[in-house]
């Protein structure tokens, strides 16, 4: 395999081979100094190339990748652009050019990194002199032209330095290549590779990486324990290894230069260029542009060196090196003036330089390096370096040189021009200046000499041909929809006659013989019909029916485990409620005798419950007193729980009076005793408590008494001036109570007591004024607006934080709804599967409704199952079930019935996977909806998008409205009107925020020390830095709890002895503290924003130092962590459990780990039961076994007594019972396990268990139960005897489940979990812990785990635990900001055909015309963006041009032949297309010949041979290229996927050749729609290379015309020589293409079977498909395709899934059942299906014991 060097000369002309090139040859490991360990290279070699297989392809950059920082090794860069094949060497700008574009597309997409470049890494380019130019000058134009944190200053990837940058920063991957440009660079790069997952560095590799509009996809090898073990056991040998590679390089160096420089040693020549430098300062004090700068300086040491050295021993005369030197500041001359859109026309010269040119070029380049390396010792010059990207252009050199050698004749003389001829006699002048040991000579003439610079070839211009262009030209097309979406862009484009070849050759196509008897236009059963239906909803069998009920049944008992809410019983509304126009006459007419009544008889139960309070608090006084006598907190908490059951105010006065009675005495008592020393403060807190509710609660029914005895107790607390306020009568007494009060007060202000011990139970702003349309709860104002949304018909944007109560609006609406009619449907979206069934489950529990015959309430739309989707009310589905319900034209009618759609997690819509299926639902839809999230930043963007998709639906409603009502026949307007407009619908989009969590949440890093768990608090400040503050302010959701706005204010006063306002911000002196004796939660927010607006006045009036201290002095003592923090997890766990912070939710990112840590706290409680002497409990009813186990021998001797024939159904109704008697008693014996374990011993709550088993015995029966036959169902059990559970998405859903309702019910009470947990599913919890770093651990998930943390209602407080994560990234979530919704490219070619397939077959013309174009029209990416709109409209008539070419369209936009099939296959674009045209050419008929004539079996030759072309089109898997070297223990064959049989490759080859000329020819009329102007400027750092055209010039104008051909393509990679035929080559287009169209190579449906890397290597494709259909071995599998079992699992599911798919659709399209390709097709997917089977049910769990 050639080495990028080889790749990068071979695209530049060869030239002839220096003496000194022969002689060093190119560099090897096996060089004198290197044989010591060139075994020990070769290992690590063989250690990465065997990771290979495993680096995950995904994308770099997550949703919120803010929180990821990372570094991209600077060599890497550099090597990965060099290899770029679009790059001609020499051409810096075009370098330059691919290199941003690198940068921009990461930082676009929201990259947070560093680049680093090491300084060892420079010997690797001392054998290209050329290339250390480009490297220094690569590193000062990010230094001083990019925002970017550049790195320099590490010696080499093994310094101590660079080892504490990654602690200090913890980068969560690092960009490295693969491969150098020889040996010796990728034993760099291994090192580094290796050292990086030493120190716990995932490794990204920088080739095969590809970019859309949002996202960076590369490969992601892990840093995992094998490979952190072998850098620890190799460390020494890595060292020395390294040290000798280093060394090596080093020689290099000294050879190269003594070559060029003779004697002369690194220093001089730096001195050198010093000097020269200086000298050309002191002519040119004012500063210049670099590119002058190093033209003369580099021009004129470059001579004195030549003529010092190589003079003699070289062919070249001194006088014709003058002559090479006038031309490069001619060339310079050419740069300065001259305009990128002038110089992307020049003349591409395919001569290269002559051997002798080639070896002065090489000085020259380490000219420029010195002096490029001097350049930070002349800070004081003015060097403007804006344009050192531009210090050459070879080809424009060329150009002059071909130029002045031979067309510059005394016939053909061109002038220069005044501009450019200035300035080359001024650059030549001061080069002539500069050389002080010899005369350079004048100006004119450049060339005085007549030897050739460049060698004489056949060619020496390049032609540019455009024969392989495709004529411009498209197909006249007519529709309403194509009319109406770009009938303005189609009048103004080239339209082919009826006469072109063409349009001709579309009436000329002959379909195959085996094809004849196809039904290719038949209609194929949807995606609807072909999901799994749980149970048939037609069925009459009674057994179907039972199972049914039980289903339902089901549901319901496991959506009351989430939520313990009553049913509601939904009634329909027959009569729609009539306006109220009467007022308030009207309200009194109203008011009858009837109602009068009604009030009476409320009245009196009222009195009469309040009187049964009363009862109950006398009967429970006494034993509550008592308690509190006792145990204070104990026996207030039982008197909060009769508070929180009582409704009475004046019983609640009299039980809150008791508990500060209780309190006063404790506190009394207290000081009096213990409390001399030190005071328990948390009598104190309860006692304020206490005073909180009694003057909030009920302020009307306070008494003088109890406004004393309040006084009273603040006196004693020591709140003088409280107490006053209150009582101001009261007097203070005798100076014995003073000292008394004295020694009960608690020694500081009540503010600041309120906010540092009682922050958690300061008093929330809630409305106490209850709302009829709310039973549960008493909603707040923004939960108000919620409801008049739904009840106005309006469409809302809903942005609140997890657990806010959002949620409920979703329920709201559904009971409208279902009040509303039994037709009308609410569709609730979910982002996942896990979260329907939860909904699904919550629905049937809240609701129920008694319907007609037919229709149920709730049903559900997965890609696995559905049932009742069609006949419910309220569907629960996923985007993807809902798109295809939405875009079936069978599906119309039920579509209309939609009257409201919910959207919860709507920050899907920007996300990776899903994305553009969540903006097309937002736009088709017609009824409102309700948008809901936690995480959005640009609300207002999106509710004005979503606000002009309203108004254009208002419009298309109005346009249809009049025009069916302007029908002359009645009944048209009447279905019109039933089926379209929505009742009362309003168009109005609002936008709800609510940016307040109900408790306050507190984050905790865990420390090891000395073998335990540490906890530090974190404030969130800590997390800050000045620089952030000054930029962006505080984020907006980075909130304090008051304990913590406390913690600030001391440290600000503690930085800051003489702060002015010191005394003002005082929590005694603030404004809203003052004098207030319940200090409520506002208050305390507002207390926050103003210690926020003081430090950020701070920072802007010049005390950036104090706050820096302020911020540094908030952040917790460095971290402590052992090496093994896996085995330090269980005691985390338990003294979370000492500190009553359970129940906790533990979230990690790999489903195995998930499994482990649940396993290791099982395994730590077993042994400590083992080590101690167990404490058997065994509750009363553990003792029914025995008795239940007689009667079930009773009832079996009576089964074997009775006659079966003769008496059936008492034989049938004793094995009923028998049954459940069995099962009772393993229920039974499974809670004798759990309750004979110790409470020590297990994290489980047993008095929860006691409640469900005295409540509902069967809980714990039914969950148990339906897990009995899973696979993980008894380690599920086992861990739930413990109170552990686990949660992942690989589970089944019944497990999942189980873990769901324990959790909730109380029983479990620790849950490891990946982030599906986290994701809408409703499991709050006490604590949250973070127990593994991973890249998805971004802070979009961050907020979304971190927000279960408090349960409202149970928690004041949520507790959030950083385990084994890095403090740098613990600071990046939490200062992140939420994700940006932005669109992506929303068209497809396939979804187009799905659209134009709806507008034909859609039933209502007019209403499927208007969806459609809705989604045309309403993209988010072309929101307000009308130049993206019009690159949208070429790609839909680029897209139609391509389906009418294969046949799927006709020219009036129906659909022909095929397009179902494709459509139906829309997810695998574009293999579906690929696929059709295999079948079409009847390539799939020649390979499916059964095994003999009249035979319906195939071999399995032809099996494999299919699978290998399924396995080519679908589930497409690529390794990286590099793994081609590797030596595995494993066939390649077994690795790597084979190409297609040759006739499939040959079609396959000609359907890519005419898909490429479509597509660049739709490039060709996008480039007119692209921003020239900011296509002539670097992406990243905006310098421009534009300016008026050099018009005065004969020779500029003869050397820059080559203006055809380079339209398409961006003017930088024109320098190179490329041309829009480029646009023909796929591993091009990326590359060259113009950036401001917006488009790429991947909207074309191309599948290529050679996909090459960015370094034009081949990469091959995974064959785990074809391996596992041949060997059905998982475990080998998993071995040679380098994918964990969960992944193969999933990927081999989704291809057996494709395989029945394509076997379904095949059957219905063929009349011929007994069609070769049908029967061949059935066979395969019933093989595969069956292998995945068998695989499946081998896989058993190791059961815990």
């Amino acid at each position: 395999m050639s080495t990028p060097a080889a790749r990068v000369r071979a695209r530049s002309p060869p030239s002839t081979p220096s003496p000194r090139d022969a002689q060093r040859g190119s560099p090897s490991l096996h060089t004198a100094g290197l044989e010591d360990h060139a075994l020990f290279f070769r290992k690590v070699t063989q250690l990465i190339l065997r990771e290979m297989p495993k680096a995950g392809y995904s994308s770099l950059l997550n949703d919120f990748v803010e929180s990821n920082f990372f570094v991209i090794d600077g060599d890497s860069l550099l090597v990965t652009c060099l290899c770029e094949k679009s790059l001609k060497q020499g051409q810096n700008l075009h370098f330059f050019y691919l290199m941003e574009c690198y940068l921009v597309d990461l930082m676009s997409n929201g990259g947070q990194f560093a680049i680093v470049f090491f300084k060892d890494a420079e010997c690797a380019y001392f054998d290209f002199p050329e290339l250390l130019s480009l490297r220094t000058a690569l590193i000062l134009h990010l230094q001083r032209n990019t925002n970017i944190d550049v790195q320099t200053e590490f010696s080499g990837c093994l310094s101590l330095d660079w080892k504490l940058f990654l602690e200090d920063h913890h980068p969560y991957f690092l960009v490295v290549s693969d491969e150098g440009l020889n040996d010796l660079q990728t034993c760099l790069f291994n090192f580094l590779i290796i050292h990086s997952w030493g120190m716990g560095v995932n490794v990204v590799l920088s080739s095969g990486q590809e970019t859309d509009i949002l996202r960076f996809y590369a490969y992601i090898m892990e840093s995992t324990y094998r490979n952190q073990t072998f850098s620890k056991e190799n460390k020494m040998v890595i060292q020395s290894a390294y040290i000798s590679l280093v060394q090596h390089l080093e020689k290099s160096r000294i050879l190269a230069l003594a070559f060029h420089f003779g004697h002369l040693l690194w220093k001089d020549m730096m001195e050198e260029a010093h000097q020269t430098t200086s000298l050309l300062q002191s002519l040119w004090p004012e500063g210049a542009d670099i590119r002058r700068v190093l033209c003369v300086t580099s021009c004129s040491l470059s001579l004195r060196m030549y003529h010092h050295f190589l003079v003699d021993s070289n062919c070249l005369a001194l006088q014709e090196v003058e002559d090479f030197c006038r031309l490069q500041c001619l060339c310079m001359a050419f740069q300065l003036h001259l305009p990128l859109s002038q110089r992307a026309y020049s003349r591409i010269i395919t001569s290269s330089w002559i051997g002798d040119i080639d070896t002065f070029l090489k000085m020259k380049k380490w000219c420029e390096y010195f002096i490029l390396g001097n350049l930070n010792f002349f800070g004081c010059w003015n060097l403007n370096l804006n344009h050192i990207s531009d210090l050459h252009d070879e080809n424009l050199l060329k150009n002059i040189a071909f130029y002045y050698e031979l067309e510059n004749t005394q016939d053909v003389h061109l002038n220069l021009g005044d501009y450019i001829r200035r300035d080359y006699e001024h650059l030549w002048n001061f080069v002539s200046q500069l050389v002080k040991e010899f005369n350079v000579g004048k100006c004119f003439p450049l060339r005085t000499t007549r030897r050739h610079f460049l060698s004489r070839t056949q060619s020496t211009i390049q032609e540019i041909s455009l024969k392989k262009m495709p004529s411009l030209g498209f197909i006249p097309m007519t529709s309403s929809v194509i009319d109406k979406f770009v009938g303005d862009m189609v009048k103004d484009l080239p339209i082919l006659k009826s006469d072109d070849p063409v349009i001709t050759s579309l009436f000329k196509r002959k379909e195959t013989d085996e094809l004849l008897h196809w039904h290719a236009h038949r209609p194929l059963t949807d995606v609807y019909d072909r999901t799994k239906c749980h149970f048939d909803e037609k069925s009459r069998d009674p057994h179907v029916i039972n199972g049914l009920k039980m289903n339902q049944a089901y549901e319901k008992f496991y959506g009351n485990s989430l939520e313990s809410i009553s049913s509601k019983v939904i009634v329909t509304q027959t009569t729609q409620p009539k306006d109220d126009s009467s007022g308030a006459n009207s309200e009194i007419l109203q008011d009858t005798e009837h109602k009068k009544i009604i009030r009476k008889k409320t009245k009196r139960s009222i009195l009469k419950d309040d009187q049964k309070e009363k009862r109950q608090w006398n009967a429970l006084s006494f034993s509550i007193e008592e308690e509190m006598k006792e145990n204070l907190n104990s026996g207030i908490k039982k008197l909060e729980e009769f508070l929180m059951s009582c409704t009475s105010n004046s019983v609640k006065l009299q039980v809150e009076m008791v508990g500060l009675i209780a309190c006063f005495k404790a506190w009394k008592e207290h000081c009096q005793g213990g409390g001399k020393i030190s005071k328990d403060l948390s009598i104190a807190v309860q006692m304020m408590k206490r005073i909180h509710s009694l003057l909030e609660g009920y302020p009307e029914i306070l008494e003088e008494e109890h406004h004393q005895f309040i006084a009273k107790c603040l006196k004693y607390l020591g709140f003088h001036d409280l107490a006053n306020s209150l009582d101001p009568s009261l007097m203070l007494g005798d100076d014995n109570k003073k000292k008394e009060k004295n020694k009960s007060s608690i020694g500081i202000g009540p503010a600041r007591f309120q906010l540092q011990y009682m922050g958690y139970y300061l008093i929330r702003d809630e409305r106490k004024d209850p709302d009829a349309r709310v039973q549960d709860f008493i909603p707040d104002t923004w939960q108000r607006e919620l409801l008049d949304v739904v009840d106005n018909y309006e469409s809302a944007v809903i942005v609140a934080p997890t657990s806010s109560g959002k949620t409920y609006a979703s329920y709201y609406c559904m009971e409208k709804v279902l009040k509303e009619s039994d037709e009308g449907v609410v569709v609730y979206v979910a982002p996942t599967k896990a979260l329907v069934g939860q909904v699904v489950a919550t629905v049937q529990n809240r609701f129920t409704k008694k319907l007609p015959h037919g229709r149920v309430l709730c049903g559900a739309f997965t890609r696995d199952y559905r049932y009742n989707a069609l006949n419910c009310q309220v569907l629960i589905t996923v985007p993807a079930c809902f798109e295809n319900l939405l875009l079936a034209p069978r599906c119309q009618k039920w579509v209309k019935r939609i009257r409201y759609v919910i959207f919860d997690e709507v920050h899907y819509l920007g996300r990776e996977t899903g994305g553009k299926l969540w903006e097309l639902l937002l736009v088709m839809i017609r009824c409102p909806f309700l948008v809901l999230s936690a995480t959005i930043n640009n609300p207002n963007h999106l509710t004005k998008w979503l606000q002009s998709v309203k108004r254009y639906w208002k419009q298309e409603d109005k346009i249809m409205e009049e025009k069916f009502i302007s029908e002359k026949k009645a009944d048209k307007c009447f279905h019109f009107l039933k089926d379209n407009l929505h009742i009362n619908q309003s168009y109005e989009v609002r936008l709800v925020l609510y940016g307040e969590r109900y408790n306050d949440l507190e984050k905790h890093i865990c420390s090891v020390k000395h073998d335990d768990i540490y906890f530090d608090h974190f404030h969130p400040y800590a997390a800050l830095t000045t620089d952030l503050i000054e930029k962006s302010g505080f984020p907006p959701d980075l909130t304090l709890s008051p304990q913590e706005s406390i913690q600030l204010y001391d440290t600000m006063v503690q930085v800051w002895k003489t702060w002015p306002r010191a005394q003002e911000l005082c929590p005694e002196n603030f404004i809203h503290f003052k004098n207030k004796i319940v200090i409520k939660k506002l208050d305390a927010r507002k207390y926050e924003e103003n210690l926020k607006a003081e430090l950020t006045n701070w920072i802007k009036n010049g005390n950036v130092k104090k706050a820096e201290r302020v911020l540094r002095n908030l952040s917790p003592d460095s971290l402590s962590n052992s090496e093994d923090m896996e085995k330090m997890f269980p005691l985390l766990i338990e003294k979370l459990r000492q500190m009553d912070k359970l129940p906790a939710l533990v979230f990690c990112f790999k489903n195995d780990d998930v499994e482990k840590k649940a396993r290791s706290m099982c395994n730590l409680l077993v042994k400590k039961e083992g080590e101690s002497h167990p404490q058997t409990e065994c509750h009363s009813y553990v003792h029914d076994i025995g008795k239940k186990i007689e009667e079930t021998e009773k009832i079996m001797k009576k089964q074997k007594g009775i006659n079966i024939k003769k008496d059936q159904g008492k034989a049938r109704k004793l094995a009923r019972k028998l049954s459940f008697e069995a099962e009772y008693i393993n229920f039974l014996e499974n809670l004798k396990k759990i309750l004979e374990i110790s409470k020590d011993h297990t994290y489980a709550d047993v008095n929860a268990l006691h409640t469900e088993i005295v409540e509902n015995r069967s809980t714990l029966n039914k969950v148990f139960q339906r897990v009995q036959s899973t696979r993980k169902g008894e380690e599920l059990k086992a861990l739930a005897q413990r109170g552990i559970g686990y949660h992942h998405n690989s589970m089944y859903f019944k497990e999942k489940e189980l873990v769901e309702i324990l959790f909730m019910k109380g029983f479990i009470r620790v849950v490891t979990a990946t982030g599906t947990l986290a994701l809408g599913i409703h499991v709050p919890c006490k604590s949250v812990v973070f127990a593994q770093d991973s890249v998805y651990l971004d802070a979009l998930n961050y907020r979304q785990m971190s927000g279960r943390a408090g349960r409202r209602g149970q928690d004041l407080l949520g507790n959030v635990y950083f385990f084994d994560i890095p403090l740098p990234k613990i600071k990046r979530l939490i200062t992140s900001n939420v994700p940006e919704l932005r669109g992506q490219f929303p068209l497809s070619i396939s979804l187009v055909l799905r659209l134009m397939l709806l507008a034909s077959k859609g039933g209502d013309p007019e209403d499927a015309t208007a969806k459609v174009l809705s989604v045309l029209k309403h993209s988010l990416l072309t929101f307000k963006r009308q130049r993206a709109l019009d690159i949208l409209k070429l790609y839909f008539l680029f897209s139609l041009q391509f389906l009418v070419k294969e046949g799927y369209l006709d020219q009036e936009g129906k659909p022909m032949k095929f397009a179902e099939l494709v459509s139906h296959l829309h997810g695998h674009e574009p293999s579906n297309f690929v696929f059709v045209s295999f079948l079409m050419k009847g390539l799939f008929h020649n390979l499916c010949q059964p095994t003999s004539k009249g035979s319906q079996q195939f071999s399995q030759d032809v099996m494999e041979k299919l699978m290998l072309v399924l396995a080519n089109l679908f589930g497409r898997n690529y390794f990286p290229a590099k793994l081609r070297d590797a030596n595995l223990s494993f066939s390649q064959s077994e690795v790597i996927l084979g190409e297609l049989p040759e006739d499939f490759k040959a079609a396959l080859h000609e359907y890519n050749l005419k898909v490429t000329k479509d597509f660049a020819s739709f490039l060709l009329f996008a480039s007119k729609l692209a921003n020239t102007r900011n296509e002539s400027q670097l992406p990243l750092s905006r310098i421009k290379f534009t300016g008026k055209k050099c018009e005065d010039s004969q020779l500029v104008s003869h050397l820059m015309s080559c203006k055809e051909g380079r339209i398409a393509i961006s003017p930088f990679v024109c320098l190179s020589g490329n041309t829009d035929d480029d646009l023909l080559r796929p591993e091009m287009i990326n590359q060259v293409i113009l950036r401001t169209i917006s488009v790429n190579g991947t909207q074309a449906p191309m599948l290529w079977t050679q996909k090459l890397d960015n370094q034009g290597r081949r990469m091959p494709l995974n064959a785990y498909a074809l391996n596992f259909y041949k060997h059905g071995c998982l475990t080998r599998l998993g071995q040679t395709s380098g994918m964990t079992r969960g992944k193969l699992l999933k990927l081999l599911k989704d291809f057996a899934f494709n395989i029945q798919d394509i076997s379904d659709s095949l059957s219905e399209l063929c009349e011929d059942e007994h069609d070769n390709v049908v029967l061949a097709f059935k066979q395969l997917s019933q093989s595969f299906y069956e292998k995945l089977q068998e695989v499946q049910t081998q896989m058993h769990p190791h059961h815990l014991r």
